[in-house]
């Protein structure tokens, strides 16, 4: 697995940066130095993995890279993997890859000069073929089920990408389209992101940024009318009003507007997310 390891460990201080956040990649050259990135589980898949390499030697490796990364809860690495193998394969979808689209994908990705040649040579691989796009967005869904909002910046970067070379009000490239649509589905996002998406919005800071139905204080299997009841709920608790009855500190008022903000942020996404 040491080849594995060199491979993917060339990614190591990959950063994102810009309003994509930073340092996404820190953890991906930790663990390909120590070959655990690819490292088999108990029991072992060697031979699984094996019948899987041939012949698309690296895609089938960049394609367990991202897997293992997922199952094995390392899910900053497999977010920035797939971050760069997605865009090389929407930017090529449509012919060659032209410089705007090239420098559309370094403008959300602060690369620092030491690791820029490693993630170009990994997206130069990602762009040889593009029909397997599918399974690294598959398995993307899979690791951030929860995170839908991680997967809506994702889809609002790879729109970006695809209409750098167009002139403003011309149209997606079909096979653009085509493969934008389906990972919009493969990520089980709401007809509101491919909107928002497709009519020029930009992505939020996915670095530190706190899970909506976590800030709500609700899980995400919730109905649309249990999670605006809650929303109601925290805004009534931390509102000035009900804080200042309580004979609230000063520190207490400030926190409770930040609270607040917060609460309101995270309702905003939801609405929009699932289209209310």
């Amino acid at each position: 697995m040491a080849f594995f390891g060199k491979v993917f460990g060339t990614v190591a201080g990959f950063a994102a940066g810009g309003p994509m956040g930073a340092l996404l990649g820190a953890a991906l050259g930790h663990a390909a130095d120590k070959n655990t990135l690819l490292d088999p589980p108990p029991g072992g898949w060697a031979e699984q993995w094996k019948r899987k390499i041939a012949p698309d030697f690296m895609g089938a490796a960049s394609y367990i890279a991202v897997k293992m990364a997922v199952n094995t809860g390392k899910k900053d690495q497999a977010l920035a993997l797939g971050m760069i193998i997605l865009s090389a394969k929407v930017a090529k979808c449509d012919g060659p890859v032209n410089r705007k689209e090239i420098n559309t994908f370094k403008r959300f990705f602060a690369i620092p000069e030491p690791q820029q040649r490693a993630v170009g040579n990994l997206f130069d691989q990602a762009r040889q073929r593009t029909d397997d796009y599918h399974k690294f967005a598959e398995e993307l869904a899979l690791g951030f089920k929860e995170e839908k909002s991680k997967l809506e910046n994702l889809l609002i970067l790879l729109f970006l990408i695809a209409k750098a070379d167009l002139e403003p009000s011309a149209s997606l490239h079909p096979e653009e389209e085509k493969i934008l649509r389906h990972i919009h589905k493969i990520f089980e996002l709401s007809k509101t992101s491919w909107d928002y998406a497709l009519n020029g919005g930009m992505p939020r800071s996915i670095v530190d940024e706190i899970n909506p139905y976590e800030a709500l204080e609700i899980h995400s299997n919730a109905t649309d009318e249990e999670v605006r009841n809650q929303w109601r709920k925290l805004v009534r608790e931390h509102h000035p009003d009900m804080m200042a009855s309580k004979g609230a500190s000063e520190a207490e008022m400030a926190e409770s507007a930040v609270k607040i903000v917060k609460i309101n942020a995270a309702w905003d996404y939801i609405k929009r997310n699932r289209g209310l």
